[in-house]
């Protein structure tokens, strides 16, 4: 049927969803078993979520139901290509993704901890960084004691390597 016959009333826009955080192409998309558990749950909710609507009109409910249709098929898309790391196959005496990891900033005497996670599961506020941000990237491979350099516009900053936990 040819659009001029359909009432305006009847059009919905397709639901602007935000995209999840980008994992580079080529790039494994590395998780954590506690982030593939908080995807899962994420999932779970927007089920329930899309199951408690309640909307005044059917166009309402139906848009509604579309919104959150098109966020869990991100998700489900994401989960698909989730690669879990055992962390405790990681070496211990080196970083890798999955450690948590003390650093000593500079000359600063304060130490500062972050955990290396999938890009899903980054959230600076919790001290957790993507495996794909440049900290993460200098810091690959590095043992105890050894020094880091993050090149930056108007200087370096050098991290030092104080601890690494699984």
């Amino acid at each position: 049927m040819s659009r001029g016959f359909v009432k305006e009333d009847d059009q919905e826009e397709t639901p602007l969803i935000p995209p999840r955080a980008e994992v580079p192409n080529g790039v494994t998309n590395y998780i954590t078993k506690n982030g593939m558990d908080e995807l899962l749950a994420e999932k779970q909710e927007l089920i329930d979520e899309k199951g408690a609507i309640e909307a005044a009109t059917e166009q309402e409910k139906r848009i509604a139901t579309n919104f959150i249709n098109a966020k869990i098929h991100l998700l489900e898309e994401r989960i698909a290509t989730a690669k879990i790391v055992d962390l405790s196959e990681q070496p211990t005496d080196e970083v890798r993704f999955g450690a948590t990891v003390t650093l000593k900033i500079g000359n600063s005497s304060n130490f500062q901890t972050y955990q290396i996670v999938g890009v899903d599961e980054a959230d600076i506020a919790k001290n957790k960084i993507s495996f794909i941000s440049p900290i993460a990237k200098i810091l690959i491979g590095k043992k105890i004691g050894e020094k880091a350099i993050l090149k930056l516009a108007k200087e370096d900053r050098i991290f030092e390597v104080m601890e690494i936990r699984y």
